[in-house]
């Protein structure tokens, strides 16, 4: 059972790693932050479309793993 876990642990993070660098970015080019588009950066803009799922699914992804490690850590201490 522990190693079934741990493998899902794995496969779990190595997808959650890939489904952040999917999701697109909010700014434009680093060096508008640091000029004068600052002032549109911290607009507050509801994600639309594959943003947002992508956002949901991470999100969910996230707290599987985070209850995947404690189930293990449980498992673990026994």
């Amino acid at each position: 059972m522990e190693h079934i876990i741990l493998t899902a642990l794995i496969v779990l993070g190595i997808i959650i790693v890939i489904s952040i660098m999917m999701q697109p970015s909010k700014q434009q080019d680093a060096l508008s932050a640091l000029s004068g588009g600052a002032s549109d950066l911290f607009q507050a803009q509801k994600s639309r479309g594959f943003e947002s799922v992508m956002k949901r699914a991470t999100a969910v992804m996230g707290v599987i793993w985070l209850l995947l490690g404690l189930l293990f850590m449980i498992l673990q201490n026994r």
